[in-house]
């Protein structure tokens, strides 16, 4: 009888020592991991069709390959802008943040906040914050752990100001690099689900000449008159050397954390015009066109159940909110002006936007802004100009139908420059 006691209470503790195995860095909920790439519009973006010559980017590939590429991805022609409205799920006449150094107001619920709020993540924003000068301003939003560059650029990518929870020193370390040794060390150091807002300022001017090792552009002339003849060579580089270091960043996490991770890559605006490809110097950056807001958007990783594939859905900056919400375990789908497009992610489009809306200037008055539905796209500037366009003919943006020499409108054409423009109404009455 003892003997069978004492072999009943062997396999209990067997049993008790397998279910206490779950000690491990796996969290139940996924790590969120938000990268964004600073001045890459579609034309320098693999997977696209548009621009000709592309960077050489493996590790972009492997996501493209184990996840979704999206099609219609909107933001705002420039940086400020287009951070502000992921941060808040707004619109930016909403916060006052249309431009290139508006300041972003305390006041808001950052993404952080709200997630900070509603669940056990831990949040960091690393690299460029863009969205006020003041060193405590990430702080002051909700972020646990800011380290980086506040301003839209820097003069030198190895003698910059780097600011670290509102202390400010200088440093000489490859910006690019310098980013993702902090991200990894922060990874490192977490015990709970985690969000991790990765700005890289790279592709962003000043064109240059980055560490050979982190690049396939081959041996370029370094001076400054070489690369201002030739500047896309540099710039193609200056994208390589950030795909290197995502790679190190990724590959720095064992295999579990990488695992129970997603990962979303972004352009942040359009290709600056010294650099692009296909659209015009005019349509690019910091302009409402398509090489200004259209832009790459990449997801893969835990929850991703699309393979290799393209989604053709429409979708705002804003949007971005409420999905990282939804991935970290909020049930909202829609606030602000953010929708959420989480369902997208294993296929189901029953959340789909009908039109998504872009805008940069100053006050309603000073505004060029945009609003398009799956086959048209209108557009109002600030002088009392407007442009329609039949994206389903020409996804180009040519020609605009409400030129003296197209005019009247077709009756198709007439109803829905007349339906886009009602929504706009609705948007910003």
């Amino acid at each position: 009888m003892n003997k069978i006691l004492i072999f009943v209470l062997l396999l209990l503790l067997c049993a008790c020592s397998k279910n206490e195995e779950p000690i491990t860095t796996t969290n139940q909920k996924p790590n969120i991991l938000l990268i964004i790439a600073d001045d890459m519009g579609l034309d320098a973006a693999p997977g696209y069709s548009i621009g000709a010559t592309k960077p050489y980017m493996p590790t972009i590939n492997n996501i493209i390959n184990n996840g979704i590429l999206f099609n219609n991805f909107w933001v705002n022609p420039a940086c400020t802008p287009t951070r502000a409205s992921i941060i808040t799920g707004k619109y930016g006449f909403r916060t006052n943040v249309t431009k290139v150094g508006d300041h972003l107001a305390t006041s808001e619920m950052s993404l952080q906040k709200y997630i900070s709020n509603n669940t056990s993540y831990s949040n960091a924003v690393i690299g460029k914050w863009h969205l006020s000068n003041d060193a405590n301003h990430p702080t002051e939003m909700g972020v646990d752990y800011y380290a980086g560059s506040l301003g839209g650029g820097v003069a030198s990518y190895t003698n910059w100001s780097f600011i670290q929870n509102g202390q400010t020193s200088n440093s000489q370390e490859y910006t690019t690099t310098k980013f993702t040794n902090l991200s990894i060390d922060w990874i490192n150091n977490q015990t709970s689900p985690w969000f991790l807002w990765l700005a890289y300022n790279a592709p962003h001017t000043p064109f240059h000449f980055p560490p050979e090792n982190l690049h396939y552009q081959g041996a370029l002339p370094t001076d400054q008159a070489s690369i201002n003849a030739n500047p896309l060579p540099y710039y193609l580089a200056m994208l390589e050397a950030m795909d290197t270091e995502i790679g190190r960043l990724l590959n720095a996490m064992s295999q579990e954390e990488k695992d129970n991770t997603i990962i979303i890559f972004i352009g942040d605006n359009g290709t600056p015009n010294a650099v692009t490809q296909e659209f015009k110097s005019k349509r690019s950056k910091g302009t409402v066109y398509k090489g200004g807001i259209n832009v790459p958007m990449y997801i893969s990783g835990h929850g991703v159940s699309r393979i290799n594939e393209q989604e053709n859905a429409l979708i705002n900056s804003t949007d971005l909110y409420s999905t990282i919400a939804n991935i970290a375990g909020i049930n909202t789908t829609n606030i602000n002006d953010s929708k959420s497009f989480y369902s997208l992610l294993s296929g189901d489009n029953s959340n789909s936007r009908e039109y998504i809306y872009s805008e940069i200037g100053g006050s309603a008055s000073e505004s060029d802004y945009t609003i398009r539905n799956k086959t048209h796209k209108y557009i109002k500037f600030s002088n009392g100009d407007e442009a329609l366009f039949d994206l389903s003919s020409n996804p180009m943006e040519n020609p605009n139908l409400l030129n003296t020499n197209r005019l009247p409108l077709s009756i198709v054409d007439e109803s829905i420059k007349n339906e886009l423009t009602s929504k706009l109404l609705e948007i910003r009455p």
